[in-house]
């Protein structure tokens, strides 16, 4: 299959809608065309995207060819322009097989943003990034039962993935959701509140997990104040 993705940033939606088209372990091959591939990694697009790359045979800077298997994960739903960028700790099995983040059962975040205003359509990711500009990835794409099954080096990892996402995509703010991930990637004493240093450029801050602050904290990220993160459930 030929894959031309002309609009700068637009690849890796590209990539996650082919992921939700395919069934676990199926292969595709083919000739991508992106300006995003001189930007970012097609590696960690790919992953960003839930899927392993076979085999690579990149022809220019704009073009490649590629085998893909999709694996048993969540693809990114981002682009460019979000108004705020969501950040989970790993996929659950509910996330993973139904393509939704926060799927679970009993969790909170999607009555949260949508009490929040920052969402009105309830488990639907493509339409929280196409009409209020409401990105979402995870720390790790690894898909887990628990996020005690993490490994430390997996949340690293996964920190250099965001990292280099958000300098391509420049969301105007981050919202983490798990602390976990955060003290195991950057601080092990890490509480909430502000956050020295910055992601991508962006300045980070963590608020409470309670279902009225999360709300809050919500708020306060959509408006584009600070990138946030909010300790809480996994996906």
């Amino acid at each position: 299959m030929n894959l031309v993705v002309v609009e700068p940033g637009g690849l890796a939606l590209r990539l996650a809608m082919l992921h939700l088209e395919l069934d676990v372990g199926d292969r595709v091959e083919a000739v991508i065309t992106s300006p995003d591939l001189v930007a970012m990694s097609f590696h960690a697009l790919a992953a960003g995207a839930g899927f392993d790359v076979v085999k690579t045979d990149q022809t220019d800077t704009t073009v490649i060819d590629v085998t893909l298997e999709r694996l048993w994960t969540l693809p990114d739903t981002v682009g460019p322009k979000m108004a705020l960028l969501i950040c989970g700790l790993n996929p659950s099995p509910a996330a993973a097989d139904t393509g939704v983040g926060f799927a679970g059962p009993g969790n909170r975040f999607w009555p949260a943003a949508i009490q929040a205003g920052i969402l009105s359509i309830d488990r639907n990711p493509l339409s929280a990034l196409t009409d209020s500009g409401i990105g979402m990835t995870d720390l790790v794409k690894r898909t887990t039962r628990a996020a005690r099954e993490l490994r430390a080096a997996e949340y690293r990892g996964g920190l250099e993935r965001i990292e280099a996402l958000v300098d391509q995509l420049r969301p105007r703010a981050i919202c983490f959701v798990g602390l976990a991930g955060w003290r195991a990637a950057v601080d092990s004493k890490a509480t909430v509140g502000e956050q020295d240093g910055l992601l991508g450029g962006r300045p980070v801050r963590r608020c409470h997990g309670r279902h009225q602050r999360r709300v809050r904290s919500a708020r306060a990220a959509h408006r584009g104040s600070r990138p946030i993160g909010l300790p809480g459930h996994g996906e």
